[in-house]
């Protein structure tokens, strides 16, 4: 006779049963996390935030010089930014050939600091099929490779074409920092640059260029000094720009110090005349130009190109000096 089971042993086996459907199934595997390894020997100069304002700042350098290369080479160019990183200089050395060339560029900052050059490197197949184009030619060669070797004349055309180039960094920079352009000079043999150590910390920009069918690299690297001094110089004017946000006792007197150490240009003005090209022409030491104005008249002081003032012409010290009689601003109602 069958064994009969009890409502205990029936609710233990189905259990068991459940229990080992559940062990059965596989379990979903977790993806696992990439951890970036960190050098603590060597560590990072440079935050998330300044790179990313670096970033910023060659988006609109790339904007802006893909505007002038498609004036200058007569075809579309699209320009777009494909990475920023901090690098040691090695890395940035490692990549270029025996045959490539760089331009150096100086940059004179606000605090007249010297700095290291900016470098700037461009694929051979894009700097060839530029210069192709500059010469009238169609630029969509796909053959030329790191092996390319400049010519002279081509090495001149490879300095006009950066020089488009290389004149927008100040733009592009205006929001942030006013900069001017020092020496460009090419080097022809980057392996015997010197003046930065393999192991210093740059900023290494890199952006894409594509010109018709043709897809090349600008590489630009920014010495770890050089932009340390640039991020100081704009971080001291956000601090000082935000002294006056908060409205301190003594805000109105920080800015006319500043105001007062500027420099304006003042000059004088007795009378004008007008004379014909012929009469220009004929003029000879010697000759008179009548003003068809009294020398006893009043003479106008201008302030940055502005009428400011009018004054007597007279002498100071046996000098010529101008006495200040009356401000144009406050006679311009009377003479209504």
């Amino acid at each position: 006779m069958a064994e009969v089971l009890s409502q205990s042993q029936i609710d233990a086996l189905l259990n068991s049963m459940m229990n080992s459907d559940a062990a059965e199934e596989p379990k979903e595997e977790k993806p696992e996390k990439n951890w970036k390894k960190y050098d603590f020997k060597s560590p990072k100069k440079f935050t998330k935030d300044k790179l990313k304002l670096l970033k910023g700042i060659y988006d609109n350098y790339g904007r802006l010089a893909s505007s002038r290369l498609n004036g200058v080479l007569r075809t579309a160019c699209e320009m777009e930014v494909l990475s920023v990183e901090e690098q040691r200089y090695f890395e940035f050395s490692n990549i270029l050939s025996e045959n490539d060339v760089m331009m150096m560029l100086n940059l004179k900052l606000p605090d007249e600091s010297k700095n290291p050059p900016m470098m700037i490197h461009i694929s051979q197949k894009l700097m060839v099929n530029m210069i192709d184009r500059m010469l009238g030619g169609t630029g969509d060669d796909d053959d030329v490779d790191s092996s390319y070797t400049y010519s002279e004349i081509e090495s001149a055309l490879y300095k006009k074409v950066m020089k488009y180039l290389l004149d927008i960094t100040r733009d592009a920079w205006g929001n942030y920092i006013k900069i001017n352009l020092g020496d460009q000079r090419l080097e022809e043999n980057p392996g015997l640059f010197q003046e930065i150590s393999l192991d210093e910390p740059v900023a290494i920009v890199l952006l894409n260029v594509k010109m018709q069918n043709i897809d090349g690299r600008i590489t630009i690297c920014i010495p770890g000094n050089l932009l340390m001094n640039i991020f100081n110089i704009i971080d001291k004017r956000k601090h000082v720009d935000g002294l006056y946000d908060e409205g301190i006792a003594n805000s109105r007197e920080l800015i006319m110090t500043r105001l007062n150490r500027s420099t304006m240009e003042i000059k004088a003005e007795l009378a004008e005349a007008q004379l014909s090209m012929k009469e220009v022409c004929g003029l000879k030491v010697g000759d008179v130009i009548d003003l068809n104005k009294s020398r006893e008249s009043d003479v106008v002081l201008y302030v940055e190109e502005q009428p400011w003032f009018r004054g007597k012409l007279g002498a100071h010290n046996k000098n010529a000096a101008v006495k200040i009689k009356q401000c144009i601003q406050e006679e311009a109602p009377a003479d209504k």
